[in-house]
């Protein structure tokens, strides 16, 4: 028996959904004519829109059917404005809107119409011709429609327009569950996660699509630990979770190096048997990379079926990131051969890749072949990739250059590396005016770099460094540490293994570079300091150096990530390999 949403469709249209080439296309739409079935103006627009919605690469030929027709209906200009915001072809979107509301037979747009249209504009980012939609909304009466508002409160939040998306939602007596999970998803994208979270729990009913837009909003902003607990309640609800759900959970995982939880998420989509679909696969590949486990990165990248550019993009940040260098570029040239365009992130995985082992010349040809071969715009990003592959090299004469001749004007990042390698090839001059720089930019934000130029005790006072926490992941539990903090409950325990710890560290030949310490505090309290290394933005010489011997002394594999690059210690060796 056919599936019911196949009623109502003639079964060369629901063949044609099926296709693969264009000649299956022309074939079917042969038969079609023989047989006189486009004299049915329900029948032309059947096979237009499967199509342009089934078969997108082309919907240029639906197009040219549709051309053959003076009065269509409808539903398929409807579902050809669909078709192009699907690709991000929003301009085309406009041209059939426009073709609806200059009919000769006097077509009149209708919900559907708008959030096509509504969520084209979300594409656009044009401010002025969204409003000029919001008009046509009001005009046609459909301000009143929620799925027109729910589209309408989305859109406003992507143009960073948060109070239109409030004003749309309270002039609504009673929300629904549409407009109301619009509303949350609006807040939370805009990162008011306060105001999503209160709306959130003040709804009676949330359904999957209101979980994960809020669990989504976590992520997106840094808070994995919220987006996490979240996922627990959900499921001590029973709701039932779905691909979306576990994407936003393993990019949780991923942001806290949680390992032990990113391997029970995994085995937990097996267990429901979820779609390891692209978003998901490369969702996956990026938890295990992040977490430090590339062998399993690149077992579950090998295995998927289907791979896009983001996947590529992943697998090759990890191995980076990981100090796999060689292997990021080996990577790189298999997915050109896969025929995968590559795009502005894979660029600044190449960059990393090559910083990591030291490759200055082929970073510099990556790097120009972004504008030359593949057309993409270098953004700050990857000028400061480019500046920080020169300062690792040592070739700071270079990197300075090359800041000075930047397009844009140069970010923290690009003299933060500059100055970390000014420290370890000790330049002073250029250091300092690393520094100033720093200082001129960000000031004493957080995140600074201040800590990486130590110019003498005298200059410790200037600074004040505004700390993150560090986190660790033990037994499947991800704990967080601040400096000076002693509210964990198992303080006493930490502090005996510390103690442990420093003893057989100072047995070894340990001394405290307690000048690495910016804080303006005695020196016995420095040295104590040392001795529970704090991550920041970047592995301090310091931290480098005792994660290495621990890793001899305790005979361990330790993993220390930062914003930056994941350092693997073995046996007294780093992953760095002396590039640090």
């Amino acid at each position: 028996m056919r599936s019911l949403r196949y009623v109502g469709k003639h079964p060369n249209v629901v063949l044609l959904e099926t296709c693969k080439t264009l000649k299956q296309i022309k074939q079917i739409h042969t038969q079609m004519l023989i047989n006189g079935l486009f004299t049915d103006l329900k029948m032309l627009g059947q096979f237009v829109s499967a199509v342009a919605l089934k078969q997108p690469e082309y919907i240029d030929y639906s197009i040219q059917v549709l051309e053959q027709c003076e009065r269509p209906p409808l539903a398929v200009l409807n579902s050809l404005m669909r078709a192009h915001y699907k690709i991000a072809k929003p301009c085309k979107s406009f041209y059939f809107y426009s073709r609806i509301v200059k009919s000769s037979h006097n077509l009149k747009p209708d919900n559907y119409t708008f959030t096509f249209l509504i969520r084209t504009c979300a594409q656009l980012f044009v401010e002025e011709t969204s409003m000029a939609v919001y008009g046509s909304v009001i005009k046609y009466g459909f301000d009143v429609d929620p799925h027109v508002r729910s589209s309408l409160i989305s859109m406003f939040a992507e143009l960073g327009l948060l109070g239109f998306s409030k004003k749309i939602f309270l002039e609504i007596f009673e929300p629904d569950s549409v407009t109301s999970t619009a509303m949350v998803s609006a807040s939370a994208k805009s990162g008011d996660l306060v105001s999503a979270r209160e709306l959130f729990d003040r709804m009676p009913d949330r359904d999957l699509a209101t979980w994960n837009a809020m669990m989504a909003g976590y992520v997106q902003w840094g808070q994995a630990r919220e987006a996490l607990d979240l996922f627990y309640l959900m499921q001590s609800e029973g709701v039932k979770v779905n691909e979306a759900s576990m994407v936003s959970v393993l990019s949780a995982c991923a942001q806290f190096g949680a390992l032990d939880q990113g391997r029970w998420a995994h085995n937990y989509i097996e267990k429901l048997r979820l779609r390891v679909d692209v978003t998901l696969g490369s969702a996956l590949v990026d938890m295990y990379a992040k977490c430090g486990d590339m062998d399993k990165a690149m077992e579950v990248f090998w295995s998927l079926k289907e791979k896009n550019v983001y996947t590529w993009t992943s697998a090759m940040g990890g191995l980076a990131v990981n100090g796999f260098g060689n292997e990021c570029l080996e990577l790189f040239a298999r997915m050109k051969h896969a025929g995968v365009e590559p795009n502005e992130v894979t660029f600044v995985s190449l960059l990393i890749g090559c910083r990591v082992v030291g490759l200055v010349e082929e970073g510099q040809r990556y790097f120009e072949s972004m504008s030359n071969v593949y057309g993409l715009q270098p953004s700050i990003e990857h000028y400061g990739c480019m500046v920080a592959l020169y300062s690792s090299a040592g070739r700071l004469d270079e990197a300075i250059s090359f800041i000075n001749s930047m397009p844009i004007k140069p970010h923290v990042d690009a003299w933060g590396a500059l100055l970390n390698a000014c420290k370890i090839y000790k330049n002073k001059k250029l250091g300092k005016l690393a520094f100033k720089k720093i200082v001129e930019l960000e000031g004493g934000a957080r995140g600074t770099y201040l800590n990486f130029m130590r110019t003498g005790r005298g200059e410790v006072s200037q600074v004040t460094e505004v700390w993150d926490c560090s986190t660790t992941e033990a037994n499947g539990e991800v704990h967080k540490f601040f400096i000076g903090d002693k509210s964990n409950p198992r303080q006493a325990e930490i502090k005996k293994k510390m103690e442990e710890i420093s003893q057989r560290l100072k047995l070894a030949g340990y001394v405290a570079n307690t000048i690495s310490v910016l804080f303006d505090i005695e020196e016995e309290e420095k040295e104590n300091a040392t001795c529970v290394p704090v991550k920041n933005l970047r592995v301090c010489s310091d931290c480098h150096h005792v994660t290495k011997m621990i890793s001899e002394i305790f005979d361990r594999e330790i993993i220390v990530r930062n914003t930056n690059s994941s350092y693997h210690f073995t046996n007294g060796e780093c992953s760095c390999n002396g590039y640090w």
